[in-house]
């Protein structure tokens, strides 16, 4: 599959059918994470996979109340929770150093921890595979019930498995609305 229709086409799934996700296609996933780009190559990112039941359902009910991916969570044969060893993204290292952000946006986490995340996503529905990206958590609940030490923290949760349906594409912006050149505000003419 062509990478930018692999982009195009991929939409949140949080209905899924019964047929299991292979070891072979979960190892493909975890692969994907692996080989994400992070900010100076720290790869922050831990990921805890769930495929018992039991667990499942339990994780669901740790979702904000309403949450429409419970259901996907509890359907899903694998549940990946994406996490983050934090102060190691976006900070310097080395003598004297640590814990010395780099950057003015703090730690890094969620932008390197979010590329890993879609990587799963896009190799997921480049499988035929369907996910939904779910950051609506409670996530000091899923922190302690996934037993994280104190440095590591849950970002997002990620239902894994063949999807029910087709989803539809919701409507985009123009790149107008969006896009400026030179600096903010000048649109292409």
């Amino acid at each position: 599959m062509e990478t930018r229709n692999c982009i195009k086409e991929r939409r949140s799934m949080r209905k899924f059918t019964e047929q299991p996700v292979s070891d072979e296609q979960l190892q493909e996933l975890l692969e994907a994470i692996r080989w994400s780009p992070s900010w100076a190559n720290t790869q922050c990112w831990e990921v805890v996979v769930i495929k018992d039941q039991a667990r499942k359902e339990q994780l669901a009910g740790m979702l904000s109340e309403k949450n429409p991916a419970g259901k996907g969570v509890v359907q899903a044969p694998v549940v990946l929770v994406v996490c983050a060893r934090l102060g190691v993204a976006g900070y310097e290292h080395g003598e004297g150093a640590e814990h010395v952000f780099a950057t003015d946006k703090g730690d890094w986490f969620m932008f390197d921890t979010g590329i890993a995340s879609q990587n799963i996503c896009l190799a997921a529905y480049d499988m035929g595979l369907g996910t939904v990206h779910v950051g609506h958590i409670n996530h000091h609940e899923i922190d302690q019930w996934l037993g994280l030490p104190e440095e590591v923290c849950s970002v997002e949760v990620i239902p894994v498995g063949y999807p029910a349906k087709e989803g539809k594409a919701p409507p985009r912006k123009p790149l107008g609305d969006f896009v400026h050149f030179e600096k903010y505000g000048q649109k292409q003419s």
